[in-house]
This record gives C-alpha cells, sequence and structure tokens, in this order.
C-alpha cells in the first residue's frame, strides 16, 4: 500500500509502499529532497519517522572512490612541489609570500556592526515568539496555525496533539490537547466564533479554543481529511484523500455543500498523495499539490480554472512547496525550502518573501497580518497593499 510521510529532516513528503504486515521491520527510505536514510512510520505502534542517516549526496561507492583518488593524487602533489623548490622554481614565489605587507599610513576606519534587518523584498516583521521546547509558549515541531475573530492564535504540533493559545501580542494563555503521542495533527483551523477545527485522524473535529472543549465532529460519508481551512462566511474547505484527491465544501453549520472529485489528479493527469488548501474573500480555492508542484485554483461552484507553478529552483517554481494561504488582495503565498513566493490571483510571480526556518504553515488575520509558523517559533508579517 502506498503512503506518505513527511521527512523528520526537512519536511519533504516522502512516499513508500508499507507492507499490510504491521508486524514486519520498517524498511529505510531516501528523502529526495536532503537525501536523508529514513526509517518509516509505524502509526499503529505509534512509531514515527526517524532519521537514520543524513547522506550528503555521495553514494559509499562514490565515497571510496573519492578517498581513492585522495590518497594517489597528495603524494603526487607533495613529490611536485618539493621538486619544484629543490630546483629554485618557486623561490621567488616563496619570497614574496614571506615579505611583510607595509602597513599604510592613514588610519583604518573600525568596521560598523550591521544593523538587524526587520524587512526583507515583500514583507515586515513585526513579531516573533516561540523556541524550542515542550513549555508553555515553546515548540517542538509546530506546523499548524490558525487565527480566530478577536485575535487569539492557536498553534498546534504535529505530533502529540498538543494546541498552544496565545493572545494577539504572542503572550502564552493556555494549552489543551487532542489526543496522545500517536495523534498526527494534519490541518487546524479557526473561525471568528472562536471555534477551531483539527483535521485529525482523518476526520475533522470542532473545538472551543478557548478551553479546548470538543463540540463535536464535521459529519462525512468517510474518513480520509487531510487539511481544513475556514473561508470569510465561516463555510469550510477541506482537503481529503483515500484513493483519490477530493475537495470537499461545507457551510458554517457543517452541512455538505459540494464535492470536487480528483480536484488536482484529474487536472493534472498525475495522481496527488498531499494536498493543502486555501480560500480567498471572493470564495475561490487554492489547491497545493504537493506532489504535482501546483497550484490549481477552482471556483466556488467547483469549476478548474487555472494551474500555476512547477518543480524546480526558479522564481515561480516549487521546492517541497508545504503550505498556502491567500491575503486580502487575492495573492497566493506559497511556503517551501526558498521561502514563501507571492504570486497574483491569475498565478503570475510576484516576489519572495524570505523567512527564518521553512513556513510548514500560514494563515492571514482580518488586518492582513501573516502569520509563519516554522517548527519552532511563529512570526507576523506586515505585507505591502495591492
Amino acid at each position: 500500500m502506498q503512503q506518505t510521510f513527511d521527512c523528520p529532516k526537512c519536511g519533504a513528503p516522502v512516499t513508500y509502499e508499507r507492507s499490510s504486515d504491521f508486524s514486519a521491520p520498517r524498511s529505510t527510505i531516501r528523502c529526495d529532497y536532503c537525501h536523508s536514510q529514513l526509517i518509516a512510520p509505524n502509526e499503529l505502534a505509534g512509531q514515527p519517522a526517524r532519521v537514520v542517516r543524513i547522506n550528503f549526496g555521495l553514494s559509499s561507492g562514490a565515497r571510496s572512490r573519492t578517498w581513492l583518488w585522495l590518497l594517489i593524487v597528495i603524494p603526487l602533489f607533495v613529490l611536485v612541489v618539493g621538486g619544484l623548490a629543490a630546483f629554485g622554481i618557486l623561490a621567488p614565489t616563496f619570497y614574496s609570500a614571506s615579505r611583510t605587507v607595509k602597513q599604510p599610513d592613514y588610519p583604518v576606519r573600525p568596521a560598523v556592526p550591521a544593523k538587524k534587518e526587520t524587512s526583507n523584498s515583500f514583507g515586515t516583521v513585526l513579531l516573533e515568539f516561540g523556541s524550542e521546547g515542550i513549555g508553555p509558549g515553546m515548540f517542538t515541531d509546530a506546523r499548524s496555525i490558525a487565527v480566530d475573530g478577536a485575535g487569539r492564535i492557536y498553534v498546534g504540533e504535529y505530533t502529540g496533539g498538543r494546541i498552544q493559545v496565545f493572545d494577539p501580542a504572542g503572550k502564552f494563555v493556555t494549552q489543551w490537547s487532542i489526543g496522545d503521542r500517536k495523534t498526527i495533527l494534519r490541518g487546524l483551523a479557526a473561525d471568528r466564533k472562536g471555534t477551531v477545527y483539527v483535521a485529525e485522524g482523518g476526520r475533522i473535529d470542532r473545538y472551543r479554543g478557548e478551553t479546548g472543549e470538543k463540540l463535536g465532529q464535521v459529519e462525512y460519508e468517510r474518513s480520509g481529511f487531510d487539511d481544513v481551512t475556514v473561508g470569510a462566511d465561516g463555510g469550510l474547505v477541506a482537503a481529503w484523500h483515500s484513493n483519490r484527491d477530493d475537495i470537499v465544501t461545507f457551510d458554517s453549520n457543517g452541512k455538505l455543500l459540494r464535492t470536487i472529485p480528483e480536484a488536482i489528479s484529474s487536472a493534472s493527469g498525475d495522481s496527488e498523495l498531499s494536498m493543502r488548501v486555501a480560500v480567498d474573500g471572493a470564495g475561490y480555492i487554492y489547491a497545493l499539490g504537493r506532489f504535482n508542484d501546483g497550484v490549481f485554483k477552482f471556483a466556488r461552484d467547483g469549476k478548474f480554472v487555472n494551474r500555476f507553478g512547477s518543480g524546480g529552483d526558479k522564481p515561480g517554481q516549487f521546492r517541497a512547496a508545504y503550505s498556502i494561504a491567500v491575503d486580502g488582495y487575492g495573492r497566493v503565498y506559497v511556503g517551501d525550502m526558498k521561502g514563501i513566493q507571492v504570486f497574483d490571483a491569475n498565478g503570475r510571480y510576484l516576489a519572495l518573501l524570505d523567512v527564518k526556518g521553512m513556513a510548514f504553515g500560514m494563515i492571514f488575520n482580518d488586518k492582513n497580518e501573516l502569520f509563519v509558523v516554522a517548527r519552532d517559533h511563529v512570526s507576523k508579517y506586515s505585507v505591502p497593499a495591492q
């Protein structure tokens, strides 16, 4: 059975064939992005994926050949240099290199430390909080973030089920849990009323954000939800996957509105195993296909509009894209290993927002301020008006 998980080293998606025998030893897989050797997760036993060895791109055979060449070349180089020096060929060179350089007579101005920049090519840092750890206000592997109408900030850990609540200034308020160490939090969203939606275990559960009180579950015929976001009208847009990649929409009361079957794969012709979703103020849906290296835009009625992006390292291309968000001007933000790339609503590349770490989760608040979570910290950015 083909499965996917996130590389614990770089966060890139990793696909592998999972054996139906859960008691069988876990096999090793290589991450295509950072080349680390990994052991696949075992959800039944609560064992996450882990790094076995970091591979810097050379196979064992290549490393052996490299050391063999070094053992041959270094002695030859020493013999050549020694021979040239013996015949006096390098003497002028050694002489000039050994001369003391005369210092200038004029005073040298001391170096001035560079000022810490709080802005980059597109956005300005307004707030940063968090550090690595397990205490209040600290994170170990935070990848999900949401903001409600009162400005409360919710940050979810990828494993363990912990969700921390912060005030608009980034001050820790409280925390609550949705499960145990086996829990994998796939998506997080909040509406204006403070209801928090969590995609976990293939379902979407509802919680009271301030307290963590469970309010119920979004009803759907089958489990398989992988991500969720909230629209301006309070409705939900969710990514669903179970042998196909569907987009499912609900109204603000949780009533099913529409399903877009095989949303990405039907448009691209290639299968999609990990989809993230965002919605703009006009109701257009943007689906990030992490395996298709592209963003797919759909109208409110589910009609496919266009696609933009591709795999690569040029501006507008993606390398291990992970997150997506849309601002109040309809600009689309995609977080990958290069930073956060910004596009207009039609997919034209605009700029790169340089961030610390990798943007695993993004969301905009009512003031059009961008919140980014990058595993051990959260940053808030202002972005320019259109």
